[in-house]
């Protein structure tokens, strides 16, 4: 006679950060469509009530906190006996000239970004690794492998995450365990305004807009380089299905860019340096 947890193990399980909007929310109900045991989670557990009735396991957790994360962990692992997907979705855009962006700042912007990815792997690990069984999915973006002017914070934080990742995925290869890289271009969600008001010193402290850079903030506010409601921007349901195809392969690559954009936008990395100043030069040129 099966045990307990065999029984349970027939149904795969998933942690999936950052699930009270856009990319996280759209994953959690990709994930729950193909019969996966879903633990959602947001910091504001009001966030995520409605997931809760579609049928996902809730718990808070905030991504920059240890002991949130090692509860919601160990209660998963108690509950379920094993986390076969990790989605590390949760995450905001730092944006302004590095210059006019505090060191404080930069701390908070790399404490979600990157040391909260790291905190959740390090917890998830021991399981998987033990099971010798688990995908872990970074979700980064095309400024992690391109950083533009005003978004050196944030592509710094994605450059890490994607480092990390690539250390990460030779190191756990021989154990059963995959991971990959998610990279998303413009997404129709609220990242965009949530990217204004981290630049805005008169809604987030740490800000210091400085005059000097008064063709930078043009350039980045005109050309809604990050925007949702840019050119080429793409629902969110369509970076939730890359994210569950990833977690569910077999053999998942180790990067995916779900979209045109961001499938045409991390190949600028190979156009020369040189180049790609001149191309800003000329956008400073006509928004100025």
């Amino acid at each position: 006679m099966p045990s307990e947890t065999d029984r349970r193990r027939v149904q795969k399980t998933v942690l999936i950060t950052g699930c009270s909007s856009g990319i996280g929310r759209a994953a959690a109900h990709a994930f729950l469509d193909e019969g996966w045991t879903v633990y959602a989670t947001a910091r504001n557990p009001a966030d995520v009530e409605a997931l809760g009735e579609a049928g996902c396991e809730l718990a808070t957790l905030d991504v920059t906190d240890r002991d949130d994360i090692d509860r919601v962990v160990e209660r998963i692992l108690d509950e379920e006996g094993a986390i076969d997907a990790l989605i590390n979705n949760a995450g905001y855009g730092q944006f302004g000239p590095v210059e006019d962006v505090t060191t404080d700042r930069v701390h908070d912007q790399f404490d979600v970004n990157v040391y909260g990815p790291h905190r959740l792997i390090r917890a998830v690990l021991p399981s998987m690794r033990r099971e010798r069984d688990g995908t872990i999915v970074n979700v980064s973006s095309v400024a992690g492998r391109v950083s533009i002017p005003g978004g050196g914070v944030y592509s710094g934080s994605k450059f890490a995450l994607e480092a990390m990742s690539d250390a990460l995925r030779n190191e756990v290869a021989d154990l059963g365990i995959d991971v990959v890289v998610v990279e998303p271009g413009p997404v129709k969600t609220s990242f965009s305004e949530r990217a204004e008001r981290e630049a805005d010193p008169e809604e987030r402290e740490g800000i210091e807009r400085t005059d000097a850079y008064a063709d930078f903030y043009a350039m980045f506010e005109d050309a809604q380089l990050m925007g949702g409601d840019g050119p080429g921007a793409v629902e969110p349901e369509l970076v939730a299905h890359a994210i569950y195809d990833a977690a569910s392969a077999t053999q998942p690559p180790a990067r995916v860019q779900p979209g045109t954009v961001a499938r045409v936008g991390v190949l600028a990395r190979f156009v020369p340096d040189a180049l790609i100043d001149r191309v800003y030069g000329l956008v400073r040129n006509v928004t100025s």
